[in-house]
């Protein structure tokens, strides 16, 4: 667990680079019931005028507030995490380079997302920290995918 008294705000607590594959788009729509096609049918998220198969807001949201996890190395740690969906991300086709016997195994993102947590707020009165995360598209020349991305950890 990280200590507050050794924090300072717009320290960098953790940076990571996410991949996401279809694979993981159809695992998390069979935990969440969201089948929305745009999620995992080409066609349809072309017909809908999307760029292509685009992960869930949520999915993405999940992932990112992972490496807050990790920092605090205990998830009953984050007391609120908020965020705006700002940017889609498009995930490419990248079952055909999998071996189908191991589908899940697959080492081509068809999306990547570039994570820094930095330290926004600092209430020691109440052993609180803020951080504020920015999540990036470094394939849509580092488009903001999260907006005001921000997790109150109790520390």
């Amino acid at each position: 667990m990280p200590v507050i008294e050794e924090l300072t705000k717009g320290d960098v607590v953790a940076t990571r680079t996410i991949d996401i594959t279809r694979a993981d788009l159809i695992r998390y729509a069979g935990a969440s019931g969201d089948f929305n096609p745009i999620h995992w049918s080409e066609a349809t998220a072309q017909a809908a005028e999307l760029p292509g198969v685009i992960a869930h807001g949520m999915l993405t949201m999940g992932l990112v507030i992972d490496l807050v996890t990790e920092w605090t190395n205990d998830p009953t740690a984050i007391i609120d995490y908020q965020t705006r969906f700002s940017g889609m991300v498009p995930v490419t086709e990248t079952t055909h380079t999998s071996n189908p016997a191991t589908p899940f195994d697959n080492p081509n993102a068809g999306a990547k997302l570039d994570v820094v947590a930095k330290v926004g707020a600092i209430d020691e009165e109440n052993k609180i920290v803020r951080v504020d995360l920015t999540v990036t598209n470094p394939r849509e020349d580092g488009a903001r995918v999260l907006t005001r991305a921000q997790a109150k950890v109790q520390l």
